[in-house]
């Protein structure tokens, strides 16, 4: 497989999930600004999870949400997202299923639709439901027609990357907002928030009742065996995948099952204790070190061994 290849199968599905976890915490988001303005504005969301050159800034929600999904200046807006999966999809059309790359294609005609931007206005959480429904339908149609080969693989090893970034960065939005409050009660508002935001509000509950303990939320966000977006589930996730991309002599051995076993075996067996200790900003601060090391060494390995 051409490293130009790989890395469109990588970057296919990591638009897709950047898109997915910014609509979601768009949703989230709108509900708790509506009941607490003050405790949930919109400034942090454009700030961090936007790239605009020029100065934007609004508390108005449906010119946040406007800006965050139309806005062609912002490479993170979720119409400019999609423009690069599509591009991405179209450019490896022979390595994924037909059907997956009209769920990506219809997903931009319906962005791009002259019709969209009413719905916004007049349903924002229906608005941005349908959008996430389209991220569901690109997930399971690539689960059940993507045969398990390296393109597959490819795409996981994206997913999971993306994924790992996208809950240290949600954690670390809400600990700044933590840390700006000694108040029990709008603390667990803030812990509340970001387990709706990652999709973990309900097996929270299910695990641990009503009560939001900051070292049970900790725990489950980063170290869970069976929660999909744990750290350690999706680490656990881009290691098997990595694991079946070196056995079909797609990627070689290198130092990438090192970085990878380490991460996760820290991961897996550092103690709350340790972890309150070093501090959760520096914990996740390493994290997304060791991600950032790992992105560039299957980069590294990968295309010194195709060029």
């Amino acid at each position: 497989m051409l490293s130009r290849v790989a890395n469109n199968l990588i970057w296919l599905d990591r638009y897709m999930e950047r898109g997915n976890g910014i609509l979601s915490l768009l949703k989230v988001n709108f509900y708790a600004n509506q009941d607490s303005p003050e405790l949930f504005s919109w400034t942090p969301i454009i700030k961090n999870f936007t790239t605009y050159d020029n100065e934007f800034y609004t508390e108005d929600p449906i010119e946040c949400i406007d800006f965050m999904v139309f806005n062609l200046d912002n490479s993170n807006s979720i119409l400019n997202i999609v423009t690069k999966a599509r591009e991405n999809a179209r450019s490896v059309q022979e390595h994924i299923s037909r059907e997956l790359w009209l769920c990506i294609n219809n997903y931009y005609l319906y962005l791009t639709s002259k019709d969209l931007p009413k719905k916004l206005e007049e349903d924002p959480v229906q608005f941005l439901e349908d959008l996430r429904k389209h991220h569901l339908i690109y997930n399971g149609t690539g689960d059940i027609t993507q045969e398990r080969g390296p393109s597959y693989y490819f795409m996981n090893v994206g997913k999971f990357l993306e994924r790992v970034v996208l809950i240290s960065d949600f954690t670390a939005l809400k600990l700044v907002d933590i840390g700006n409050t000694s108040d029990t009660l709008e603390k667990s508002f803030y812990w509340k928030n970001l387990l709706l935001s990652i999709g973990g509000y309900q097996l929270y509950l299910k695990k641990h009742k009503s009560t939001f303990n900051e070292n049970h939320i900790i725990s489950m966000v980063f170290q869970d065996k069976l929660f999909p977006r744990s750290v350690y589930y999706c680490i656990n996730k881009l290691n098997r995948h990595i694991e079946r991309l070196i056995e079909s002599n797609e990627l070689e051995k290198n130092n990438l099952e090192f970085l990878l076993g380490k991460l996760e075996s820290t991961i897996k067996y550092t103690t709350i204790e340790n972890i309150n200790q070093q501090g959760l900003d520096n914990f996740i601060r390493d994290i997304k070190e060791d991600i950032r090391n790992i992105s560039l060494n299957i980069n590294a390995v990968y295309f010194s061994q195709n060029n």
